[in-house]
């Protein structure tokens, strides 16, 4: 009996959950887990929680079932969190985990050292999705299922071009597409198409980006009255980071966005260097991936990256103690 099967088994309903602001690679998990059980598991009823979503994964199956809302009087026999590094990280559906009689965590983030009562975490893994892949039995993926995890692989992975993508990815996506999954269209419509405001929210945070550290580090700010301006939500920013990543001579690339409490924003760390910014979001909270992590931190715009610098220089010095490349 697999590890799935073997935690389903007697079990009548299982509560779904993410990370607070899902991305496509918590998006894809959570649904690709949830259609995998409605299919397999006649006998449990999934349940998925999940703040408000990107329309542009709407293709998904299973996306018109998530639950939005924290709903108190709701009890589960399980529960399984997805992508998610922390119990901070499930927002308001929190309780749920711990309400629950039994618990799975799955996930991929080298800063989660478990949640659950059961945790399955391989850092080395492109993504949660590639990690689910691993326990669910091939022969009984559906092409609904294929499509979600193939989502998630390709979000996490920046469409293949990130470091975390192995053999091991590839070949994984390869059998997905061997399922029917149109990835062309997936690929267009969830990581590329853009909404017209969105163009004008990455438009303006990238003519106001600024560099630092002699050019090592960039950063720019989304604020709320733009995100309003254009009709956008904080999925908007999806984007802007990568594109701040790969500015020439850049180590660290930072994004800062208002939350819509006082003086509180997230913080988005990207690198392609040594630098490990999962220990830099880790110094204020947050978390992530060695090069790719984030936090939220309260403060103004200039105290954050003056603190966010102070940070990134203390890691830069260790590495050179240690005659790491710089």
């Amino acid at each position: 009996m697999g590890i799935l099967s073997e935690f389903l088994n007697n079990k009548k309903t299982v509560v779904i959950l993410g990370h607070v602001n899902p991305d496509g690679d918590c998006i894809g998990s959570c649904l690709g887990l949830y259609n995998y059980i409605r299919e397999n598991f006649p006998q449990t009823e999934p349940y998925v929680y999940l703040e408000p979503m990107g329309q542009k994964f709407g293709y998904l199956k299973g996306y018109g079932d998530v639950r939005n809302e924290y709903e108190p009087n709701q009890q589960f026999d399980a529960c399984i969190t997805l992508d998610a590094s922390d119990v901070g990280r499930l927002g308001s559906f929190a309780p749920y985990l711990e309400s629950a009689k039994d618990s799975l965590c799955i996930d991929h983030h080298i800063t989660n050292h478990g949640l659950a009562k059961t945790n399955l975490v391989e850092s080395s893994a492109s993504s949660t999705c590639e990690v689910l892949y691993g326990i669910l039995e091939e022969e009984k993926i559906s092409l609904l299922t294929a499509e979600c995890l193939y989502t998630g692989i390709v979000h996490d992975t920046g469409v293949f071009k990130y470091s975390n993508t192995s053999r091991k990815t590839l070949e994984i996506a390869g059998r997905l597409i061997e399922k029917g999954v149109d990835f062309p269209k997936i690929i267009d419509r969830s990581f590329y198409m853009k909404t017209y405001g969105q163009t004008r929210v990455h438009g303006e945070a990238l003519s106001k980006c600024s560099l630092l550290m002699d050019g090592r580090l960039i950063y720019t700010v989304v604020t709320g009255e733009e995100l309003l301006r254009y009709g956008c939500t904080v999925k908007s920013t999806d984007g802007i980071i990568d594109q701040l990543r790969v500015v020439e001579g850049v180590e660290c690339a930072v994004l800062l966005y208002e939350t819509g409490k006082p003086s509180e924003y997230k913080v988005s760390l990207r690198t392609n260097t040594e630098l490990d910014v999962s220990r830099v979001a880790s110094a204020f909270g947050g978390g992530g991936h060695v090069k790719a992590a984030g936090c939220t931190v309260i403060g103004s715009v200039d105290e954050i990256i003056e603190r966010v610098c102070s940070e990134v220089r203390r890691q830069w010095a260790g590495m050179e103690q240690q005659g790491m490349p710089d």
